[in-house]
């Protein structure tokens, strides 16, 4: 399989400051916030943005009926067990979690968060005590972590389960997540496709953010082709009633889990789907200032809509008498209401909330508190749409050449690894030191006990003047069913020198590296100093030809 390496990995420079961001904020604060105050939009719509809203890193919500995969795509993603995570048959997941970077591995809970203004999880308050009670943030070192933010979900009820009840506002929650994270991953398993009460009112809440969403039909290994072409069509048939757009979902078929995958004739497709969506994932940092500008243009059109809706209702309201009787045929009249709107003042349809959703916000307000247009204001919004947006433009393409991709597990494909342009980028060159600065005794190999029959191998593969080009590696750990990302990793880590090839040293190491991911560990980081062949340690005759 040909499997392309996508992006190179620049470093951000010293000093690098995110200029759109702050424009971002900035622009905020000062044309959008007022109208929001002024409008009351916060009372009908989400609340106002915080600075953590306009700071915080990209975040993907994952989501899918439980036994999905769930848990186990995201520990494929960040290549390591996080704390609280389970993984079964049976719904193991009760909680939201927040899985974020931190230095020292710990977990905060809810009502601890939304206290926190470093967090971007203040407005999860009025949801109380019942969905904080199952709300967490899980902080760990990782290096995946230290790039975007995942919030692993609850599973989804079937039909079977769906007379019990969570307590608190399940679709609301979602909605909320929905609108501030930059990718929705939601998860179908090929062998149970069902679709519940609570998903259809689930999918309710993505509706609007349907750029957002990633479908992805998982497990794909475990049914043969036939099974998965009936299963695939009739996904395609449900996601097409659900969000009732002409458009088509993209649905990507994989086994998302670092687990040899069971051979099958869709092999190959697998394999490409899992490059798609990896590539569409490490992105995310790249996009991050798309994506907060083009959520924050979102907002300002539906502020725009707003105003013009609170001020029309103002205006036909009565001085006096019959007050609460106009309100009530003002708030049946909605629909013709936007229909005047959008002819009277050109604003989109597709601008205007939904309008059942708005009546029934309506009901509980006094109409006589609104406020009719102010100029002042609008001309200030006006100018954000036409100009001050615009101008940002050019910033944000040079922010995004500046900008890093993810590393670990979404760092490159497999045969991308080894394109001679990357040889030297690998960072596994230098030795671990100790905590007290000194360097780890490292006499002894860890692999050494095992050569013998890693060598026999290494010669059945007919070696060029002592060393394996790369397309005899590639075609030798194929053979294995590890994922592509897994593998790509094994070489990284096994091509010390970085020179594309392995010799018998080397070889042995990347052996060692698989046998050890079929017994079912994780994969280092970076090389210990106890796996680092000894000709490529410090001092030795081969690492001094090297400088």
């Amino acid at each position: 399989m040909s499997i392309r390496r996508l992006w190179s990995n620049p470093k951000t420079p010293p000093g690098d400051v995110n200029v759109v961001t702050e424009e971002l904020k900035n622009l905020y604060y000062k044309r959008l916030l007022p109208i929001e105050k002024h409008y009351s939009f916060h009372h009908f719509h989400s609340p106002s943005y915080e600075d953590a809203d306009f700071d915080n890193k990209p975040m993907v919500l994952v989501m899918g009926q439980y036994s999905t995969g769930k848990t186990t795509f995201i520990r494929y993603l960040i290549e390591q067990d996080f704390p609280g995570s389970r993984v079964g048959p049976e719904p193991t997941t009760d909680c939201f979690s927040a899985l974020m970077h931190g230095e020292v591995e710990g977990i905060i809970p809810g009502n601890a968060l939304t206290v926190d203004r470093k967090k971007p999880f203040r407005n999860l308050d009025p949801f109380g005590n019942a969905f904080l009670n199952r709300f967490q943030c899980v902080q760990m070192p990782n290096k995946v972590l230290e790039s975007v933010s995942i919030i692993d979900t609850p599973g989804i009820l079937t039909a079977a389960k769906r007379k019990l009840s969570r307590g608190y506002d399940y679709p609301a929650v979602l909605r909320w997540f929905a609108e501030r994270v930059d990718r929705i991953i939601l998860l179908f398993d090929a062998h149970k496709l069902e679709f519940s009460d609570e998903l259809t009112r689930a999918f309710g809440a993505l509706c609007g953010y349907e750029d957002k969403l990633r479908v992805v039909l998982n497990k794909a290994d475990r049914v043969d082709s036939q099974q998965l072409m009936r299963v695939y069509g009739s996904l395609m048939w449900s996601l097409g009633k659900v969000f009732r757009t002409p458009e088509i979902l993209r649905v990507y078929i994989g086994s998302f889990w670092s687990e040899p995958r069971q051979m099958c004739d869709h092999y190959q497709l697998i394999e490409l789907e899992e490059e798609d969506l990896l590539n569409d994932i490490r992105n995310l940092p790249r996009n991050a200032a798309v994506r907060k500008l083009n959520d924050l243009v979102k907002r300002a059109r539906l502020v725009r809509a707003h105003a013009h809706i609170i001020s029309y209702l103002k205006q036909e309201m009565p001085t006096i008498f019959c007050k609460q009787s106009k309100k009530h045929n003002l708030i049946y009249q909605l629909p013709v209401i936007f229909n005047k709107i959008q002819q009277q003042h050109r604003v989109p349809a597709g601008d205007f909330p939904d309008c059942a959703k708005m009546q029934e916000k309506l009901m509980g307000q006094n109409f006589s508190k609104f406020k009719t247009l102010k100029p002042s204001l609008m001309a200030s919004l006006d100018k954000l749409l036409s100009s001050d947006i615009a101008n940002l433009v050019p910033a944000l393409q040079q922010q995004e050449l500046r900008k890093r991709s993810l590393p670990s597990v979404l760092d490159g494909e497999f045969l991308g690894t080894f394109r001679r342009e990357h040889y030297r980028r690998d960072p596994f060159k230098e030795v671990p030191i100790d905590e007290d600065g000194s360097e780890v005794d490292f006499d002894e190999w860890s692999v050494e006990k095992y050569k013998p029959k890693y060598d026999e191998i290494f010669y059945n593969l007919s070696p060029n003047e002592g060393k394996l080009s790369s397309t005899k590696v590639k075609e030798w750990m194929t053979n294995t069913l590890l994922p592509n990302s897994v593998l790509a990793h094994v070489w990284r880590l096994s091509d010390v020198d970085g020179d594309g090839m392995l010799d018998n040293e080397e070889f042995a190491l990347a052996v060692h590296l698989i046998e050890g991911k079929l017994e079912g560990y994780w994969l280092p980081r970076e090389l210990p100093s106890h796996l680092v062949p000894p000709s490529k340690r410090p001092g030795t005759a081969s690492d001094e030809e090297g400088i």
